[in-house]
């Protein structure tokens, strides 16, 4: 008998019904703050290895960067996906 398909960690969906990885409706300044929050200045330098997180961190720099920086973008972004994926799983 075939099996259901699995689910992946790309299948997430947040508390609307949307998948987590479209990013439906989140603006940046969103994911950023939410990031900020669950992880703190210092761990984001960690994991994303940018100076607007590690030199003088604040949300406004970080986002005039981001705006301007499509490989950095995507990488917030990518953290935020698997950040709420897991979150939600």
């Amino acid at each position: 008998m075939p099996q259901p398909p699995r689910s992946s960690a790309h299948d997430a969906r947040d508390e609307s019904g949307h998948l987590i990885r479209e990013l439906h409706g989140v603006t940046l300044a969103q994911i950023l703050e939410y990031l900020v929050a669950a992880y703190g200045w210092p761990e984001l330098d960690r994991r994303i290895r940018i100076n607007c997180f590690s030199s003088d961190p604040s949300i406004k720099s970080s986002l005039t960067f981001l705006r301007r920086t499509p490989w950095a973008r995507a990488k917030v972004e990518e953290l935020y996906i698997e950040t709420r994926t897991a979150e939600l799983r």
